[in-house]
């Protein structure tokens, strides 16, 4: 796959993937590209200077892995980060005496156990989490 970043006559630029630049050539040779703006069918490459990431900040090549890594900035993103005290909280966000919302953080096993007995619903997260402090 690669991405184009694209343009019409009137400046509009927006991303497309295509498979190859052949494909992006066979496209835009048989008129079926359009601007995302304004549907204009003059859609050319727009000059772009290449994307050159660190190998740390490299995505992973693998799809299942990239998107782990996706879930895994969603949910620190979209979450509160709980630390150790994730039975705790859970508990209490159960039981109605903390408030609701979504939580992530640590927890034996013997503790996630008890949560689970206990009819709060938790799940395990498939990669192990980034120490926060706060």
């Amino acid at each position: 796959m690669i991405r184009f970043t694209l343009r019409c006559p009137q400046d509009h630029r927006f991303d497309s993937w295509f498979p190859s630049a052949a494909a992006f050539d066979r496209l835009q040779a048989a008129g079926h590209l359009t601007c995302a703006e304004c549907g204009d069918r003059t859609v050319e490459k727009a000059p772009m200077a290449p994307a050159v990431a660190s190998p740390r900040d490299a995505a992973p090549s693998d799809p299942k892995a990239a998107a782990l890594q996706a879930l895994k900035a969603r949910i620190e993103a979209e979450t509160d980060y709980v630390g150790d005290s994730f039975a705790r909280e859970a508990r209490a966000i159960h039981d109605g005496l903390a408030p609701e919302r979504a939580i992530w953080g640590e927890a034996r096993p013997d503790e996630a156990r008890a949560l689970i007995d206990d009819g709060v619903p938790i799940a395990p997260l498939p990669f192990l989490p980034t120490r926060k402090t706060n």
